[in-house]
């Protein structure tokens, strides 16, 4: 099969909102719980970042183990990476993602203001200063014939939608709402004029929403 470019295991308030307002270093999501947004895949047994044993099965549990599944390269923007605008005052932090980021292919991430690769582990940052088509493109080369994911945050995953260069989206909708931050829609069928799209309930409380092409 050819590559396929995926969204995946991407959070989003029942409201619609990826992050909350008031992002900083300390709060990544500013004034959102992420443990309420995200907390359903950090307790599944296959959660990428797990170290200890334990954790649940189930319907949660297959959606974090397809996290890497076939992904060759994950694109993502500049407020996914750190909370940083404008240029970069210095190169000395290196992002919210610790020193073993869970992305272990190569990661673009796309800014006005390019800096110097930087290899975390087996995760190799490159900045890019490129339109969705082009950063696409990239991450395709690099990705040799696996899919490409498009990690985040809100405003680049609404960018690709609008570049229409997404094949499938997992959503995955918290029963909670948090009133203001970066919103990715007012409500899913928004995107059903190109996307089936099926919702599925889990014990956790979190509605999987999966849409594929039409």
């Amino acid at each position: 099969m050819p590559p396929i470019v995926r969204v995946q295991n991407f959070g989003v308030s029942a409201d619609g909102f990826g992050a909350g307002e008031g992002q900083s270093r300390d709060r990544p999501f500013g004034h959102a719980d992420p443990g309420r947004l995200l907390g359903w895949a950090g307790a599944t047994a296959h959660w990428v970042n797990r170290t200890d044993p334990g954790g649940s099965y189930g319907l949660d549990d297959y959606f974090t183990r397809d996290f890497a599944r076939n992904i060759g390269a994950e694109i993502m923007g500049r407020n996914k990476f750190g909370p940083q605008r404008g240029p970069w005052a210095d190169y000395e932090w290196e992002g919210w993602w610790g020193t073993e980021p869970p992305f272990r292919t190569p990661v673009f991430v796309l800014t006005h203001h390019p800096r110097p690769s930087i290899t975390l582990g087996e995760t190799t940052f490159h900045f890019l200063d490129a339109t969705p088509r082009e950063a696409l493109d990239r991450a395709l080369e690099a990705a040799d014939g696996r899919d490409v994911r498009i990690g985040g945050g809100v405003q680049t995953v609404r960018e690709f939608l609008a570049a229409d260069l997404i094949d499938t989206l997992h959503i995955a909708v918290a029963p909670i709402e948090l009133g203001r931050g970066e919103r990715l829609w007012s409500g899913p069928e928004e995107l059903t004029d190109r996307f089936h799209l099926e919702k599925v309930p889990s014990a956790s409380g979190i509605e999987h929403h999966l849409f594929w092409r039409r």
